[in-house]
Formats: C-alpha cells, sequence, structure tokens
C-alpha cells in the first residue's frame, strides 16, 4: 500500500509535469507511436481481410500469417529491426515492429466480419436487386462492422502495451519512467509508469467498446431477441438499410 502511495505521489510531483520528458510530453509520445501504427497497419490490414472476406480465397494464407506474427516476440522484432535500420533510424524500425504486430488482429477482423455473416442476407440482398458494391458497402460492411472494431480495439491495446518498450531505445512514451526507474531502484516510478499504462488502455478499451456496441445495426439488435433464422435473415436486412 505504501508503495502505491508512493507511486500516486510520484505521478502528483510538479518535477514530472515540466521538462523534455513530463508526462504530458510522455503521453503525446505514446499516443502518437499508437495511432500511426494502428492507422498504418488499418490501411494494409483491413482491405486485404474485405478480400478475403468477400472472395473466400487466401484465408488459409491469412491465419498462418497472423499466427505467426503473433508468435514473434515484440522486444526481440523491435531490436533486430533497429539493427537492421541503423542507430539513426531507431524510429521507423519501432513504428515498422508496431505496424507488424497491429496487422494480424486488423486482419482476423476484417475477414471473420464478413465471413460471420449468414449467406441468406447476402442471398437476399442480391435477390433485391443490389450490385456487388451495394452488398459490401450496404450489406457486408455494416454488418461486419463490430468484429472490425473488435479487430480494431485488440490491435489498439497490443500496440499501447508495446509501445512501452519503446523506452528502451530511447523513444520516450509511458514506459520511460519504467525503464528509467528499474536500475535506479525506484519501484514508486515504475509502478507509477506501469499505472500510467494500464490507464491509458483501459480508457482505449471503453471507447473502443462503446464503438463496437454502437456499430451494431438496430435491425440486427432488435432481432437477436427472436427465436428461428428467418427473422434474423430480415433483421439484418433493415439494419443493412438502415
Amino acid at each position: 500500500m505504501n508503495l502505491f502511495a508512493d507511486a500516486v505521489r510520484w505521478l502528483l510531483d510538479p518535477a514530472q509535469w515540466t521538462g523534455s520528458y513530463a508526462l504530458p510530453v510522455l503521453f503525446t509520445q505514446h499516443v502518437l507511436y499508437t495511432l500511426a501504427s494502428v492507422l498504418i497497419a488499418a490501411a494494409i490490414a483491413v482491405p486485404a481481410g474485405w478480400l478475403i472476406g468477400h472472395t473466400g480465397r487466401g484465408r488459409e494464407v491469412a491465419v498462418a500469417i497472423s499466427g505467426a506474427a503473433r508468435a514473434i516476440p515484440s522486444f526481440g522484432l523491435l531490436i533486430l529491426l533497429v539493427l537492421l535500420f541503423g542507430v539513426l533510424q531507431v524510429p521507423a524500425a519501432a513504428l515498422v515492429t508496431f505496424v507488424l504486430l497491429a496487422i494480424p488482429s486488423l486482419l482476423a477482423g476484417a475477414y471473420t466480419g464478413i465471413e460471420a455473416i449468414d449467406p441468406r442476407v447476402i442471398d437476399a440482398a442480391k435477390a433485391m436487386g443490389m450490385t456487388p458494391w451495394q452488398v459490401f458497402w450496404k450489406v457486408e460492411f455494416r454488418l461486419g462492422l463490430p468484429l472490425l472494431i473488435g479487430g480494431l480495439r485488440a490491435a489498439t491495446l497490443q500496440v499501447i502495451a508495446t509501445v512501452t518498450i519503446a523506452a528502451w531505445v530511447n523513444l520516450g512514451g509511458f514506459g520511460y519512467p519504467i525503464i528509467q526507474g528499474i536500475p535506479l531502484g525506484r519501484f514508486d516510478q515504475v509502478l507509477a509508469g506501469a499505472l500510467l499504462v494500464a490507464a491509458l488502455a483501459l480508457v482505449a478499451d471503453l471507447l473502443f467498446a462503446i464503438a463496437q456496441r454502437a456499430a451494431v445495426p438496430a435491425g440486427v439488435r432488435a432481432a437477436g431477441g427472436r427465436s428461428g433464422d428467418e427473422p434474423r435473415t430480415r433483421g439484418a436486412l433493415r439494419g443493412a438499410r438502415t
């Protein structure tokens, strides 16, 4: 309990809110690395996932790539890329590391969101005269959005946790108090850094949970409480129209 109180005192110390390693600066660094990594990963993985889910081709390759990427140790990958890129390109090496770690969850969220749609919903949309683009945009995209946001949620949380190790290569972020405090034996500082990372992750998780719930079309939510497959199909089509 004393350690927790010491960590709170460290966070409230005015000295931690000024200077080049002030907490607002570290927060900005952590968030910017996270946002940049997730956005780049989404630009790569989401279109690929939609294509896989829409066509049904390449799923085995995507699963293999996602599984292999999840098995890669993040710290080892960061050090390897720093060595390959060179000490002058450390930010680029770190960004590539975070992007590679975010891709699997985004890829899985994109293609499973489309694969999870009842095929009868797709057939009904085509029978209504929708073009392939309309089927994708009004049905597959809308109904697959909750799972896509789920993938985005998982990727963001993983990157938030992984950006902590960026402090090992002097890139700041909330990992800086942790990395600096360990050799100094300042465990109040270490705990404070861990609390900051956890708080950022919890806030991000809450926001994505709200967004994921809001992304479920109203027609699907209304049909969820009914029995039978036919009402759910009609509800999905109503949700696609709204």
